[in-house]
């Protein structure tokens, strides 16, 4: 299993051309006869780099419901669109056609995205089908789409709700209105979004709560499946909202009520 692991990570960085760190798999894989879900997490971090707190514990989380998983550290700025979303659009790819090597259920592939990761994560679930993804690694149509998103206080909108530091470092500060739009995924998402389970804080003051709302109600018109949970107080950023990934030096970031999300998650992943 390590060894196609490897493998795989090989593979997207030749074909990112990386000579640097990025992209790179950290994999957290169950021993397992049977075929078990998998979680892709994407790390936020404002497209600017990757971060460590909402990556690794994450995964061991995910581990104790029975699933395995997967942290792509994807490239960043100075790398700009398609970058980020080739990165993980190649190794959905590469997990799906080794699913049975690597004991995945190759229909419970499921993204899950932090901040500007959920930004990432949004974004296959908008754009799989595009031809810019389509390349020597994701061959077959339909290889590379999520079976559903798991979006975790996400950028969404390039609109007056926006993060504006992370549509810089993923699109440099003098984008068209044209690529704005694009990738602007309220304004992309459609029939063929998977389902997702998102989550904010509404007092959250760097993504405010309305990115994940207008994501929803996009969903809904499209009559996409998606399960929205929000949640009273939290700063940005909270991760697991555990004392593992509370970096706040005074306990605020470590929220017993938000903890919650992480088993709400799992349980609709289980009823996918």
């Amino acid at each position: 299993m390590n060894s196609i692991l490897t493998a795989i990570e090989q593979t997207i960085r030749k074909e990112a051309q990386s000579t640097e760190e990025k992209p790179r798999l950290i994999p957290s894989f169950l021993t397992t006869d049977t075929p078990l879900p998998c979680i892709l997490i994407c790390p936020g971090g404002g497209y600017g780099f990757t971060s460590p707190r909402e990556a690794e514990p994450v995964a061991r989380a995910y581990n104790e419901q029975g699933f395995h998983a997967l942290v792509l550290h994807y490239r960043t700025e100075p790398h700009r669109h398609p970058s980020p979303l080739l990165d993980v659009s190649n190794t959905l790819s590469l997990l799906r056609k080794h699913a049975e090597e690597l004991k995945i259920n190759p229909e419970r592939i499921i993204l899950c995205g932090f901040s500007a990761g959920g930004h990432l994560t949004a974004s296959l679930g908008c754009h799989w089908n595009k031809d810019f993804l389509q390349n020597g690694i994701c061959r077959t149509p339909g290889q590379n789409r999520p079976d559903g998103l798991i979006l975790c206080y996400p950028v969404i909108s390039s609109g007056e709700s926006a993060h504006r530091g992370s549509f810089d470092n993923l699109l440099g500060p003098d984008a068209s209105p044209e690529r704005l739009e694009m990738m602007s995924l309220e304004q992309q998402a459609g029939a063929h979004t998977p389902p997702a389970f998102l989550w904010h804080t509404a007092d959250d003051e760097a993504v405010p709560v309305e990115n994940s709302m207008l994501f929803s109600m996009a969903l809904q018109k499209a009559k996409i499946p998606f399960e929205l949970h929000i949640f009273p107080e939290g700063p940005h950023g909270l991760s697991l909202a555990t004392e593992e990934t509370d970096e706040s030096g005074d306990g605020s970031m470590t929220i017993p009520h938000v903890q919650g999300w992480l088993e709400l998650s799992a349980r609709w992943v289980r009823s996918l």
